[in-house]
């Protein structure tokens, strides 16, 4: 199973905010509020570390995840 880098706010929710950081998770848990958020995507931590550790690079996995979402 391929991990999953990129979550829609109707995906995530108030408790993931390791993984979606605190401003996608708020996000999230407004979307599940049904207040006004734009229909939109987080990506997670984790492509936030990857890409420092990758010298400021996007790997292919996490680029074509996030064309997917556009």
């Amino acid at each position: 199973m391929k991990t999953k880098f990129v979550y829609l706010f109707s995906e995530g929710n108030g408790n993931m905010k390791e993984l979606l950081g605190g401003k996608g998770a708020n996000l999230a848990e407004m979307t599940i509020l049904s207040m006004s958020v734009p229909q939109c995507f987080t990506i997670t931590t984790e492509v936030c570390t990857d890409y420092y550790e990758s010298g400021k690079k996007i790997s292919s996995e996490i680029e074509s995840q996030i064309f997917e979402y556009l």
